[in-house]
């Protein structure tokens, strides 16, 4: 799975074309479409031929986080050549900034009816750790859903990029950057809930979380992020910021030598996935309705690079189609074979590798321009 090609040309003199006229036209679709579907939830009755179910609408709304953290790796593999095995931690700690707050949110209406969390009580804490300070607070959460992954994010970047690390090095000291943090959230002493994580969530800004009107707005505002970090990250490809970056991605060293300092491009950039991807968790917790260390997980990271490579990487609307298919796929396949969903990922991922390495986007492509080819014939 290379990242960079050294004998590849340098494009920093090109603007890239992104996003065709049909392109525009099948995204102003979706995303009618998709805003559509909460007000169908809302204004029909159970039973009726139009209704869509909460469920349903809980499903998509989840499916739009993961397609937003797709997009935010693809930022960072797809455009700059930095394959990340760790951005499931970002999408972790976003969440669980979130989540500090909607646990604050219980108030006593908890099990035991204490001022704090119920796994607090349970294990016999008196009151909130300090890092806890402030999280009652949305405004103070929302910060910190930007600011803990984006401060992880520059930390370790700026350590890594300086070091030169690269390649299957950094993609190995990202999964194990996710896996200690995964290892530490499951310790009940961490104040975080330990192997449980948070739940059984009441309100979000004074509304009951359970509600359908609730519910719908989540999904509205989880389309508007979503549309906002696709319309940002196409800003930033076509920009001169974005041909450095894939400067960096085709040819390093030759960007080096015509006096670019590639360290705070990848920086950067890295460090704006990350903030991405910590959004996106933040959206995801109140309609999922729980954030526990499993989100963590190595395998869930790579799970983001798989929705990167099946959709299609470095083309941005790619890794949003692979989310949709991947996690669709995966609603199916865990409901009638739940045994069998993992080998059938890893089946997925050596076939797109091997027959559709540009992914589903590059196959319709690829289609299109065979198409043409007919015709001209």
């Amino acid at each position: 799975m290379s990242t960079s090609n050294p004998n590849a040309p340098l494009s920093l003199a090109a603007k890239p074309a992104l996003f065709s006229r049909p392109a525009w036209i099948g995204i102003v679709f979706c995303a009618v479409v998709l805003a559509a579907l909460p007000l169908l939830n809302l204004i029909f009755p159970d039973g009726h031929a139009l209704h869509i179910s909460s469920y349903t609408i809980a499903l998509i709304g989840k499916f739009m986080c993961y397609a937003m953290a797709a997009l935010a790796l693809d930022l960072v593999w797809g455009y700059t050549g930095i394959l990340s095995l760790g951005h499931g931690v970002f999408f972790a700690l976003g969440g669980y900034a979130h989540g500090m707050y909607l646990m604050r949110s219980i108030g006593r209406d908890g099990v035991y009816q204490s001022n704090l969390p119920d796994f607090m009580v349970f294990l016999n804490w008196k009151e909130y750790p300090w890092y806890w300070w402030m999280t009652e607070h949305f405004w103070f959460a929302m910060l910190l859903v930007v600011l803990v992954p984006g401060i992880l994010a520059f930390v370790f970047g700026y350590f890594a990029f300086r070091s030169r690390i690269k390649g299957v090095y950094f993609s190995i000291i990202t999964q194990a950057m996710t896996f200690a943090f995964m290892l530490l959230f499951f310790r009940n002493d961490t104040g975080f809930g330990g192997n449980n994580g948070f739940t059984d969530f009441k309100r979000i800004l004074g509304f009951t979380i359970t509600d359908p009107s609730t519910k719908a707005a989540l999904y509205m505002v989880t389309l508007l992020f979503l549309l906002g970090a696709l319309f940002l990250c196409r800003a930033i490809v076509t920009s001169k910021l974005g041909r450095v970056l894939q400067g960096v991605r085709d040819s390093e060293s030759r960007l080096m030598f015509i006096g670019y300092n590639p360290l705070w491009f990848k920086l950067f950039v890295w460090t704006l996935s990350a903030v991405l991807c910590g959004i996106a968790g933040a959206l995801y917790v109140p309609q999922v309705g729980i954030i526990n260390p499993s989100e963590m997980s190595p395998a869930n990271s790579i799970e983001m690079v798989i929705w990167a490579a099946v959709g299609g990487r470095g083309s941005l609307i790619g890794p949003i189609i692979g989310a949709f298919t991947v996690n669709g796929l995966k609603s199916w396949f865990t409901a009638a074979f739940p045994d069998l969903w993992l080998f059938a990922l890893g089946l997925i991922f050596i076939l797109v590798t091997l027959f559709m390495p540009q992914g589903i986007l590059g196959l319709a492509k690829k289609f299109k321009k065979r198409a043409k080819t007919e015709e001209a014939a």
